[in-house]
């Protein structure tokens, strides 16, 4: 009897390492996912469109500067996020919402219009394949945590 149960231990140990790894596969993941919001929000903020090398008025230039603070605040708010990742399900869901609707956009786009430069059609990869990706690891993480993560890691829920 006491093997078995020096057996679960071991096991359950191993589970919580295993968690712990994963957890930090996916905030390096994050981490470095979000440098690419960012950047290109930081640099459409401060080159506007020129950025993308588009000569445009000074409405869309306006309109452009702004998508690019939203940019820049999704790749903060996802880098939010990384810290306890298996405790921010929401803002991570609601992040990973707002990343899909504006691929959306940038599909409807490509359908209207046509095939857009390399660089937009990889940012596309990133809004409907990368980002919903990490959303559904994020939640493996969280609902693992819950699992099989060590007794003093665990989410514990709020006390209302």
């Amino acid at each position: 009897m006491e093997l078995v149960s020096a057996i679960r231990e071991l096991i359950a140990e191993h589970s919580g390492f295993r968690w712990m790894r994963e957890r930090l596969l996916l905030q390096i993941f994050v981490a470095l996912g979000g440098i690419i919001p960012v950047a290109a929000g930081a640099a459409g903020i401060f080159f506007g469109p020129d950025f993308v090398d588009a000569t445009v008025g000074m409405a869309a230039d306006s309109h452009f500067r702004y998508l690019s603070g939203l940019l820049l605040g999704l790749g903060l708010g996802f880098w939010s996020t990384i810290p306890r990742i298996e405790a921010n399900g929401t803002r991570f869901r609601l992040l990973t919402f707002a990343v899909v609707i504006g691929g959306l956009g940038r599909l409807f786009s490509l359908a209207a219009i046509g095939l857009p430069s390399v660089g937009m059609l990889g940012a596309l990869a990133m809004e409907l394949g990368v980002t919903p990706l990490l959303c559904f690891w994020q939640w493996r993480i969280s609902r693992k945590s819950s699992l099989t993560a060590p007794a003093d890691r665990r989410i514990r829920p709020r006390q209302t």
